[in-house]
């Protein structure tokens, strides 16, 4: 049975999560810096970021989800970004754990929609957010990154 809790204490910064983070960031993008403790303080006191983290019954952190709650003149929206299960744990129900539980948060925080963004080749993920209620809409996603500086 997976559990999810929201770390919601700088204290729950630990060495822990951080390792836990370590090990699952490159599974999710090969490109992601490793987290740093100051960054993950950061992330759970803003009051729009929610840090989530599933555990297996033996304890271990075996998923992690951000959802971000804010509030724009339309209304309350959210989106839930940078979902990883570890690869152990796929097909266990830990991602699912983690959306429902970021569905229900966001539905307590006032959101009126809750949006994410997935990439074709993640058959198995795009199948679990359409199984829980997640519909594809047709839009252009535009990105703009700032150049890099040396």
């Amino acid at each position: 049975m997976t559990e999810v809790s929201e770390l919601t204490d700088p204290a729950d910064a630990t060495d822990e999560v951080l390792e836990a983070f370590g090990r699952l960031l490159p599974q999710l993008s090969s490109s992601a810096p490793p987290l740093q403790r100051d960054e993950l303080i950061e992330m759970i006191q803003s009051d729009s970021t929610h840090v989530l983290a599933a555990r297996d019954d033996d304890g271990r952190i075996v998923g992690s989800l951000s959802l971000v709650v804010f509030r724009i003149p339309t209304g309350v929206r959210a989106w839930i970004e940078d979902v990883v299960v570890d690869q152990s744990a796929r097909g266990g129900g830990v991602g699912e754990a983690l959306n429902r539980f970021a569905i229900d948060l966001a539905d307590r925080l006032g959101a009126r929609s809750i949006d994410l963004t997935s990439r074709p080749s993640r058959e198995a993920a795009n199948r679990l957010y359409q199984r829980i209620g997640f519909v594809a809409r047709e839009t252009n996603i535009y990105r703009y990154e700032h150049p890099a500086t040396d």
